[in-house]
């Protein structure tokens, strides 16, 4: 135990103090994580131990990033990019395999050839997405090209798991498989392991689309924030779980559970619980890539592995650009598509190993392309630095960056409570062309609000991960109708103090609330009330023979006079209650003698024009 517990602080120390630094630096935090890696690594200050077993478990944090890409992609969206990501990311696999197998057919056997061109045509997901995000490119054609991408290459993992036994040459190592410990799937006939490999991915999507609302439903009644937090991860470690029982890439089931669960309104509060635990877990696994290189093995090997790298890198260059031109794609994201790509892949070291388990290729074999394959993950963000110091970086960003705030509507605004003002207002706003964001902390409210067809997320707003996991950092408008003011004032510092870009619209449950909420600098205050109140007072002067353009008249009177006075008396309210209490009376003698003032003037005119052309006038 404490060895685990020295082991872990050791790495939560190395990031805490090289991410900063390197992000200081410019270098963005995978730069960072991968040098604290190498200096606390066997190679720099020999602090951690046994990096294989650290990386199998920090792999974990590949499963959970994939989860969450799913859960960005609901099935219509990802039915919309089937062109990008079948063709755009097919071509690259295909052309990548080839580029690197044929030149490998010199020194290898046509089975070693394909197996090492199908494992280094993939990419860092965890890195390119990372940085990606970081940069705020994710959201830009050339980002959404690399995303596409880099979905087929994981979907394309599961094809290779099942190829690669097919290209055994020698006797497999250890006695390994890729089953599980509690069920081997080996052992079944072929006819079998296909069906229960079917019906574990067929349950994904049941569960996903049947089971998981009731069964997060009942969790979020019982408000309490762990059990959420809970279940969201033993859902990700259930479905890593199966998939691994039955020889799939965990990554691939979570991935699909994710997309399945996009169109669910706790969609946005799995991320926000998911999230610190994927951070966390992906940045120990960057960690644990710097402290892998085997700089013994490097230096006997330099010109080798150096060539590999130089190789691996320019051939995947070409191809991605040969695949931009294919695709059409323009020259400014072809070139970012090309950098972004051009390194190995996490998932290479999982292939390996399991190539070697299968008698695939040999520890000869695997040793060099493992350090060629890590080395170029470590220079991958170098890469994007290299591309934005050179290249330019400005215009492509500019450009798309205006184009995506116009094409994507229905994110600019994020409304802050569904209840009956919310309710009416998200109407408003989605007849209006305007598609909002809608988050609501009540999981009952919010069942019964998707019955209606109302695409309503369950969530805590004032939770800082949640609010950015529903788009705050792009987003122009926050619409506040929480009826808690505690709540809402809680949001309206939040999101002042994260994203100051953003302007706020609130609304108040009174008179009180509003000076709350003008204490913190808000102008565009509704008090919930008022304007039902006005409206009812308006039909009732008229139910009492007042002329319609009277009533209208006076009551427009009434509010304009109402809100002038609200600022003047919002500066003595809490400073002198007493003053407040005799200004308040003072203002409404003044309105009520101004108001029947203006009823006696002799409107009759005036009102026949209002009423002209109406017959039942």
């Amino acid at each position: 135990m404490e060895h685990f517990l020295l082991q872990l602080f050791i790495f939560l120390a190395a990031a805490a103090i090289a991410v900063p630094a390197a992000k200081k630096l410019g270098l963005g935090s995978v730069l960072g994580y991968l040098i604290a890696g190498i200096i606390i690594g066997p190679f720099g200050l020999s602090l951690i131990g046994d990096i294989e077993e650290v990386m199998h478990f920090t792999e974990f944090g590949v499963v959970m990033m994939l989860f969450l890409v799913g859960l960005e992609l609901k099935p219509s969206l990802l039915w919309q990019m089937r062109v990008p990501i079948i063709g755009m990311g097919g071509a690259q696999v295909v052309l990548s395999t080839i580029a690197i197998a044929v030149p490998a057919l010199f020194f290898l056997n046509w089975q070693e050839s394909l197996a090492v061109g199908m494992i280094l045509a993939l990419s860092s997901t965890a890195i390119v997405l990372q940085t990606l995000r970081e940069k705020g490119l994710m959201d830009t054609p050339p980002g959404r090209s690399v995303f596409s991408v880099l979905l087929f290459q994981d979907l394309a993992v599961i094809p290779m798991l099942a190829l690669l036994p097919l290209l055994a040459t020698g006797v497999a190592h250890g006695g390994e498989h890729h089953g599980s410990s509690l069920f081997d799937i080996h052992a079944l006939p072929g006819y079998l392991r296909i069906m229960v490999t079917l019906a574990a991915i067929g349950s994904i999507f049941v569960l996903g689309k049947f089971g998981s609302r009731p069964i997060f439903r009942a969790i979020a009644a019982t408000r309490v924030r762990e059990i959420f937090v809970a279940a969201a991860l033993a859902l990700v470690v259930g479905i890593s779980l199966l998939m691994t029982m039955v020889g799939l890439s965990p990554a691939l089931g979570t991935f699909l559970a994710g997309v399945v669960l996009a169109n669910s309104e706790y969609r946005h509060e799995l991320e926000s619980d998911i999230e610190p635990f994927k951070g966390l877990l992906l940045g120990i696994f960057f960690i644990s890539i710097g402290a892998s290189l085997n700089f013994t093995l490097i230096g006997s090997e330099i010109g080798l592995i150096t060539g590999l790298v130089v190789g691996l890198i320019t051939i995947k260059w070409v191809m991605l650009n040969l695949v931009g031109l294919i695709f059409r794609v323009s020259e400014k994201e072809r070139s970012l598509m090309a950098i972004a790509l051009a390194q190995g892949g996490e998932f290479a070291f999982v292939l390996f190993q399991f190539s070697k388990t299968n008698g695939v290729l040999t520890d000869r074999l695997i040793d060099p392309l493992i350090s060629a394959v890590a080395i170029s993950m470590f220079l991958a963000p170098l890469l994007f630095i290299v591309h934005e110091k050179f290249l330019g970086r400005d215009p492509v960003q500019e450009e798309e960056k205006e184009s995506d705030t116009i094409g994507r509507s229905g994110h600019k605004v994020i409304l802050a409570g569904f209840g009956r003002l919310g309710t009416d207002l998200g109407r408003l706003l989605i007849s209006a062309g305007i598609r909002p964001v809608i988050l609501d902390h009540d999981a009952s409210n919010v069942d019964v609000l998707r019955k209606f067809g109302f695409e309503v997320y369950y969530g805590d707003v004032t939770r800082l991960d949640l609010l950015e996991a529903a788009g705050a950092g792009e987003a122009e408008l926050l619409i506040i109708t929480i009826g808690n003011v505690k709540k809402a004032r809680d949001l309206i510092k939040l999101s002042q103090k994260h994203y100051p870009h953003l302007k706020i619209a609130v609304s108040s449950a009174d008179r009180a609330a509003a000076y709350e909420f003008m204490d913190l600098g808000i102008s565009v205050i509704k008090r919930e009330t008022f304007d039902s109140a006005l409206a009812l007072g308006c039909d009732v002067l008229q139910l009492l023979g007042m002329p319609t353009y009277e009533a209208h008249r006076l009551t427009r009177l009434f509010r304009r006079k109402d809100e002038e006075m609200l600022p003047e008396l919002h500066q003595i309210f809490k400073s002198d209650r007493d003053k407040y209490v005799s200004m308040y009376q003072e203002h409404n003698a003044d309105l009520e003698e101004l108001m029947l003032h203006d009823t006696n003037v002799d409107m009759e005119e005036i009102d026949r024009a209002w009423t002209a052309g109406n017959p039942e006038e």
